[in-house]
């Protein structure tokens, strides 16, 4: 009897040093191996117990950490590769190599000539949605196409919104529509169609936005509280606490913004016995610029300033914002997406271990990643060296 046919693609990453799972209640898992076929997860393991024959692609992993692919939350891309914001080239590409395998757009709020019109709005979103769709930068999933919301918007456009495959609406506050009571309604009727919505937190960023205060935000009812430690101002101590208590919404905490207000509204959180509301963001492209590694450094910082776990710290940044977000990725679990980065101790960090140099504060080297199923990059052009590095054995 001939042998059955390989699978069209099937990867093994074998000789795994430690596998961060991206889900908070269980963040390291046991195993050295993951197995794929197409761009989904089937195995993971030990390899003497899984099937490793017939692979496409084998990668040794040389002892290093397998993570979930990172999730930047909170992202205001224009289209494609480029941003007029900073006129920066392939800065999604650049992200990559800090270990972002998704985005989630925040509403294309840098676009020249941004239409404010209802009809020019609509267009635009389904647009971006379907140019991103279309079109992955180095293999990045960018969830694009986040209307701003503009005063005179009714229900039926909601619809036409969702009917034509737009899944998220822009920040809350970036548009006309600032007060809390319009606010809420059009977000029951984004909510009513399916379409996820986050809220502008703290002082103005760009012309046009404003002040959102606790008031605004919690009348609104967003389903996250967008850069509750504020894009660039954050609200006060007492108003940030009073969010993270007085509902369950997802708290997001952002590079580009205050650094001490992002690791009180995580102890806050902490201390409610909610961390799985914990979502990190960049909220780049922006006046601070692009982050390629401002994920990797919010996970740093809030274990090493907080004095949290890094593996709980990778969480905020995988697990519970594809929880959070909906997504099938950002978790190693079995039907999951294949999309993972291959981490380890920068080369001369202190701390005897990879996750000991994070919880000093130190960044990883990213060694891989891998998209799909899909080996996207190897060895990472701005995390710094790291000690060991993975290699493609074959296919």
């Amino acid at each position: 009897m001939a042998d059955p046919k390989p699978t069209a693609t099937k990867l093994v990453i074998r000789n795994i040093g430690q596998i961060l799972s991206g889900k908070i209640e269980e963040p390291l898992i046991d195993g050295d191996c993951v197995v794929c076929d197409g761009d989904r997860i089937t195995a993971i393991g030990y390899e003497k117990d899984l099937d490793t024959d017939r692979a496409t692609t084998t990668i040794d992993a040389k002892g290093v950490t397998l993570c979930p692919g990172l999730i930047d939350s909170h992202v205001h891309p224009v289209i494609g590769d480029y941003t007029p914001r900073q006129q920066q080239l392939n800065w999604i590409d650049s992200c990559l190599h800090g270990g972002v395998t998704t985005m989630i757009s925040a509403g294309e709020v840098h676009a020249p000539g941004r239409p404010k019109d209802i009809v020019g709005l609509k267009a635009m979103a389904i647009a971006s949605q379907r140019w991103y769709e279309n079109f992955r930068p180095s293999g990045v999933k960018v969830h694009s196409g986040a209307p701003v919301l503009e005063e005179g918007m009714v229900e039926s456009d909601f619809k036409d919104l969702a009917d034509a495959g737009v899944k998220l609406l822009g920040e809350v506050g970036l548009g006309s529509v600032k007060a809390g009571e319009t606010a809420a309604q059009m977000v029951r009727w984004a909510r009513k169609y399916g379409i996820q919505s986050t809220i502008h937190t703290g002082g103005p960023s760009i012309p046009g936005s404003g002040l959102i205060d606790k008031d605004v935000v919690l009348e609104a009812d967003a389903d996250i509280i967008g850069h509750i430690n504020g894009g660039h101002t954050a609200l006060p101590d007492d108003q940030i606490t009073c969010l993270c208590e007085s509902c369950l919404r997802g708290i997001e905490i952002v590079h580009n913004g205050n650094e001490r207000a992002g690791l009180l509204a995580m102890r806050t959180a902490f201390e409610l016995g909610q961390p799985e509301r914990v979502i990190l963001g960049t909220d780049a492209p922006a006046g601070s610029g692009v982050q390629p590694l401002g994920i990797l450094r919010m996970i740093a910082m809030l274990s090493s300033l907080g004095d949290i776990p890094p593996e709980i710290a990778f969480c905020f940044a995988t697990g519970n914002t594809a929880r959070m977000r909906d997504l099938d990725c950002g978790i190693i679990e079995v039907g999951k997406a294949a999309d993972f980065i291959l981490i380890d101790m920068a080369q001369h960090a202190p701390g005897g271990s990879m996750l000991g140099s994070i919880h000093q504060g130190n960044l990883p080297g990213v060694g891989m990643t891998v998209i799909d199923g899909v080996v996207r990059s190897a060895r990472s052009r701005n995390t710094p060296p790291a000690t060991r590095l993975p290699e493609v054995v074959e296919g």
